[in-house]
């Protein structure tokens, strides 16, 4: 058992969420190489031919519409506001949130042997306590908390606030994700916090600029991430080709435009709709078609990986229940649910695989979409900022479909074009964020600033800024929810 920092945190403080002031702790947690499935796990490599991870994504936006203009979950706006648009979903949406704390202690009761990884975003947890929604936090906490089922449950660490990592402010990339550790722990406790060890990035969006990603991958590692989860697509191999064995973990190879690199092992989602192969577990039944592979000198079994959005949707509202269950039951017949094709966790399989003898550097390796166009004209030894600058532009003329605005699940959209009016003020805020804490953090009094009301309150609307959703559900009273939020954050900067 991990010996770990004892006192509780408070979850909220000051009526604000609790994602500040214990940076040092929270590395300290989460910076083990200690084994988190293996002591528990009841799965032998050698009687499986095949695994598949299921992941499920839930969020939920922090909008300035509560009473006097607070700030509340979109969840309580639509309880609050039923008639307008889908709204009428608050209850089954909650439900959602819920539910898979239900199913999880049933299956298992019943002699199954399920798995599942879960991303919430920090809003979406924050959001069910303002709500009062105890009963749904207590859900989670069981199957994250309690031993019988813990190790039948991983969890993913994500962005704080739902933030697409390519257009987010590199200084702020490592803010959000801390923030999400520490009030992860507010919430579920130190020990399951150093349990959290595989990241999903918001919208699978992985960024392709050399140094957003070298700085993405930098401060995962820092903040003691072993491995994260990649779109199929928006990665390709060294030579610029699609992924010859997406069924394999990969080493994501992030070189930056000073020549430094620094890698980090990804597991694959493979391309197609996201909630409907969840819901109807179509990467189990994908598995049952693969066999073992060779890594290194080891033979492993493949792994199918899928994530999708844990409430959205009919399909996850109505056929996920059955179909997840159903799917338990199958392999429980078909080999104890331990032999032959089998669900896995993801840090569970790597642990796995890493004990049988397999390396890391053995992985098949991977860089994001579109940056073998940038190494045919930069030479790795020679690599300057302004090299790789210029060969960006130079490949922009070329190719008006060449961008370094990353790749995700939603590539039809674009998270940059046509929203100026809330990138700007973000990148804005966030310059003014920095260039008022910066120089204070780097005085004595810093540990304490960071504890500090009027510190988490700026961080806060700093971070709620970059939330995807602002962008991505349209222009309109989205984009003015961006504009309120940027006011006050500018406000607070401006008192501070």
């Amino acid at each position: 058992m991990l010996s770990l920092h004892t006192t509780d945190l408070p979850e909220i403080i000051d009526d604000l969420p609790n994602i500040s002031g214990w940076e040092k702790e929270v590395l300290a947690v989460v910076n083990h190489d200690a084994p988190i499935f293996l002591p528990t796990t009841n799965i032998k490599l050698e009687d499986v031919n095949a695994v598949f991870a299921i992941a499920l994504h839930m969020h939920q936006p922090t909008i300035p519409a509560g009473y006097g203009g607070t700030l509340i979950s979109n969840l309580q706006y639509m309880f609050e506001h039923p008639n307008e648009g889908d709204n009428h979903n608050a209850a089954p949406f909650a439900y959602c949130y819920s539910r898979i704390g239900d199913f999880i202690p049933e299956l298992v009761n019943q002699g199954c042997n399920p798995r599942v990884m879960l991303d919430y975003s920090g809003n979406l947890l924050w959001g069910l306590r303002q709500m009062g929604r105890n009963d749904i936090i207590d859900n989670l906490k069981r199957i994250t908390c309690d031993r019988t089922y813990q190790p039948y449950v991983e969890w993913l660490g994500t962005m704080w606030s739902h933030a697409v990592i390519p257009s987010t402010p590199i200084p702020d990339i490592k803010l959000h994700i801390i923030a999400w550790q520490q009030y992860f722990a507010a919430i579920f406790g130190w020990e399951a916090l150093a349990r959290v060890k595989g990241f999903s990035p918001p919208e699978m969006h992985l960024p392709n600029h050399p140094d957003t990603l070298f700085e993405f991958v930098k401060a995962l590692k820092e903040c003691g991430y072993r491995w994260l989860l990649v779109q199929e697509h928006s990665v390709e191999t060294t030579t610029g080709e699609s992924l010859r064995y997406k069924h394999l973990p990969h080493r994501l190879v992030a070189r930056n435009s000073q020549g430094e690199t620094i890698s980090i092992t990804a597991l694959i989602k493979t391309q197609g709709s996201d909630t409907k192969l969840v819901a109807q577990m179509q990467p189990y039944y994908e598995a049952k078609t693969l066999s073992k592979q060779q890594v290194g000198n080891v033979s492993i079994p493949p792994i199918v990986s899928q994530i999708g959005d844990g409430e959205n949707g009919g399909v996850m509202m109505n056929e996920f229940p059955s179909a997840f269950k159903q799917a338990w039951q199958d392999m429980v017949n078909q080999g104890g649910g331990k032999s032959g094709v089998v669900g896995i966790c993801g840090t569970e399989y790597l642990e796995l695989i890493e004990a049988a003898g397999c390396k890391p550097e053995d992985y098949p390796t991977c860089q994001p979409v579109g940056q073998h166009y940038i190494w045919e004209r930069v030479s790795p030894d020679n690599c300057q900022p302004e090299a790789v600058e210029s060969a960006i532009q130079e490949l922009k003329q070329i190719n008006p479909n060449f961008h370094m605005d990353g790749a995700s699940w939603t590539n039809h959209i674009s998270w940059v074009k046509g929203y100026e009016n809330v990138l700007a003020p973000m990148y804005q805020l966030s310059s003014l964020f920095h260039q008022k804490i910066d120089p204070l953090l780097q005085t004595n009094s810093a540990e304490t600033l960071t504890q500090q009301s009027h510190y988490r309150k700026a961080l806060l609307h700093n971070l709620l800024l970059q939330t995807s959703c602002f962008r991505y559900w349209g222009q309109g009273a989205w984009t003015d929810y961006a504009r309120e939020i940027y006011q006050r954050g500018e406000n607070l900067l401006q008192t501070m």
